[in-house]
């Protein structure tokens, strides 16, 4: 169903109703999650909330609840829109008038009107066969590539600012959910400077406050600003060496898993004329006039260096004097404990835990989040180094291949689809920096990590060429994947959202990948 109207066709709709919400396991969707309960609790709109981590789950949750689902349909009779049939008709069907028509005794005006009849009839069918391929087409560009859209939070965002029920927290939520788009790479720069544009513009209006003693914040307030920040992850909670060392832009520019690299880093902090004692300390405990001009001493290094996009736009939130956050730490921090390795947990617990750190009420969880996202960065740092040093990159043909041994550290960190797909993300960028193959270069990555021991199951993503330069991120291996996994019987399990993710039985890897060439060649 195509809901051109939010508020008309689905909040007035349901807004009525008691709602059952389901919520995929990425941040945007939280994000989205969390306005929709804002705006639920100001119109005191029941819900249930269910998690869902893939289709089985949907379809899962869907049968325990369908005893008390209506579906709500509207017949648009107002458009007049006309059937298939009413436009086309069958070409048996004309044929019999034809036959029927034509018995070779009719004056000749009856034969004039048959010949314009034919005429008619002969434009008709050239006007469906035209219509078919037409359609046959759309459907092939469609479901052949994967791509993102807006970020959902921004669309709940809007629908929240037409009812007028917005607030300062609902386009916090928004802005993260578009940079979790943004750091996950599945939207394109000038996508995500677009909408930029767009909820800077509702930052300045939620956020301007005059200099006069009525509209003097309160100590523990929430602001919003719009920043021209550094491009280095978790700097400001973090040293600045180990955010260096562990941002998948920096340590691919440096190429930071070699020793030349690392010879590279040390003469970028000496350009800058920074002391090794002062950049390995915790950001917060370095020195007050070094941080005051430390973003513009980093960029113009950092364009002697080759490194032209040190600084991008995005935004930061106060809570209060001592908390502040960049957007990128929020996503970092909430994606950690979504997909945490701990086994303290359930799946549903991690998304209440990931949920809860979105809440200015919990910075406890939202702190512990980001020590999780130190680990992952590092951990993802070490085993792309470690994918380049013993050369498991290799080349398939059409397309670039690695595969994570059992046993390899932090292989488990891995298993999850989002923690895979940013590794292989950032793999395959730091590849295209150290290889001088140029058709290397052009080539997409499918990558393998170990799922389940028990069951022998790998997980296996799908990531398009970074030099792509379409106007979208399209990504083609869902349908190569079904299609490699059909021809050779593999058993496959297409079970997440993202369609360049899926689950492969380790037994069944050779012959699907071998298909999965002969197909892309």
């Amino acid at each position: 169903m195509f809901v051109s109207d939010f508020r008309k066709e689905f909040y007035e709709v349901v807004h009525s109703q008691r709602v059952l919400l389901f919520v995929a396991s990425d941040v945007d969707a939280l994000c989205a999650c969390k306005i929709l309960q804002a705006l639920f609790q100001c119109d005191h709109v029941q819900y249930t909330l269910v998690p869902v981590s893939g289709w089985q789950e949907l379809e899962t949750a869907f049968l325990e609840h369908k005893e008390q689902i209506k579906l709500l349909i509207k017949q648009d009779d107002d458009l007049e829109v006309p059937a298939y049939e009413d436009i086309f008709r069958d070409e048996e069907e004309d044929e019999e008038h034809l036959g029927n028509d034509s018995d070779g005794s009719e004056p000749s005006e009856k034969r004039t009107r048959l010949e314009e009849e034919i005429v008619e009839r002969t434009m008709r069918r050239r006007q469906r066969r035209e219509w078919e391929a037409r359609r046959r087409d759309i459907l092939f560009d469609y479901e052949q590539y994967e791509y993102h859209g807006t970020s959902s939070a921004m669309v709940m965002f809007e629908l929240a600012w037409m009812l007028s029920k917005d607030l300062n927290d609902m386009l916090w939520w928004a802005i993260v959910g578009l940079t979790d788009q943004w750091v996950q790479d599945k939207i394109t720069q000038m996508k995500y400077v677009t909408d930029v544009g767009v909820l800077q513009r509702h930052v300045s209006r939620h956020n301007h406050r005059n200099e006069d003693e009525e509209n003097t914040l309160s100590v523990d307030c929430t602001r919003i600003s719009f920043e021209y920040d550094l491009r280095l992850a978790l700097y400001q909670h973090w040293s600045l060496h180990d955010s260096l060392c562990n941002t998948s832009y920096t340590a691919a520019r440096f190429k930071l898993w070699s020793v030349h690299g690392q010879k590279r880093l040390q003469e970028f902090l000496a350009d800058m004329g920074l002391p090794l004692k002062q950049v390995k300390q915790k950001f917060q405990a370095m020195d007050i006039s070094l941080k005051e001009n430390l973003r513009e001493m980093i960029e113009e290094s950092a364009n002697k260096f080759g490194m032209k996009d040190m600084r991008v736009q995005t935004f930061s939130i106060h809570f209060g004097f001592k908390h502040k956050f960049l957007a990128s730490d929020v996503v970092f921090a909430t994606m950690s404990l979504m997909e945490s390795p701990e086994k303290d947990g359930s799946g549903t617990d991690h998304f209440i835990q990931a949920l809860d750190s979105l809440s200015r009420s919990n910075l406890d969880k939202l702190y512990h989040g980001l020590e999780l996202a130190k680990k992952q960065l590092r951990a993802t740092q070490q085993t792309i180094a470690s994918c380049l040093c013993t050369n498991l990159v290799i080349s398939q043909g059409p397309f670039l291949y690695c595969s994570l041994m059992e046993g390899t550290p932090d292989v488990m960190l891995f298993s999850r689809p989002a923690s895979l797909s940013l590794l292989s993300k950032h793999l395959l960028k730091s590849f295209v920096c150290s290889t001088k193959n140029r058709r290397c270069k052009l080539l997409p990555l499918v990558m393998a990590a170990p799922l389940s021991v028990e069951h022998g199951t790998v997980t296996v993503v799908g990531i398009p060429p970074e030099t792509d330069s379409s106007d979208r991120k399209n990504s083609f291996f869902g349908r190569a994947f079904e299609k490699a996994a059909e021809s050779t019987s593999s058993r496959m399990l297409h079970n997440h959202f993202d369609l360049s993710v899926i689950e492969l039985k380790a037994e069944d890897r050779s012959k699907f990948l071998d298909a999965l060439i002969s197909l892309l060649s």
